[in-house]
């Protein structure tokens, strides 16, 4: 199965590493990413712009209505995410934990089964 994880941090204190801060991270994620990767269960990995860079459409009365900004008011923004192939939850829970551990600061990863959804492909 398909497992989404939503990396969710304060942006202000991700935003605000060092070049030397980021590489040190972004050098334990890859650790933890290339057993996955190597045996081709790692899927998309996205890191978001800040939410000052979104952009929503929220549906209005008549008209959908674009804002600029993220749609919600929160502490911690969704930065990025994984897509990861796991027989069981317990497998995402345990690479998740492994993010986290190497991941500083307050993180939080939330977990989704994903479907990939094709239109007019059958077997999706």
């Amino acid at each position: 199965m398909l497992y989404a994880i939503l990396c969710y941090a304060h942006e202000e204190t991700v935003f605000a590493w060092s070049k030397e801060e980021e590489a040190a991270v972004m050098e334990k994620l890859y650790a933890v990413q290339e057993p996955l990767a190597a045996s081709g269960r790692l899927g998309p990995v996205g890191r978001l712009m800040p939410t000052t860079a979104a952009t929503t459409v929220r549906k209005g009365k008549d008209e959908p209505l674009v804002i600029d900004g993220p749609f919600a008011e929160t502490k911690e923004a969704l930065l990025g995410f994984y897509v990861v192939d796991f027989e069981t939850l317990d497998e995402a829970i345990a690479f998740s934990k492994q993010l986290s551990s190497v991941n500083p600061g307050s993180t939080s990863y939330e977990i989704r089964p994903f479907y990939v959804f094709r239109p007019g492909d059958a077997s999706s």
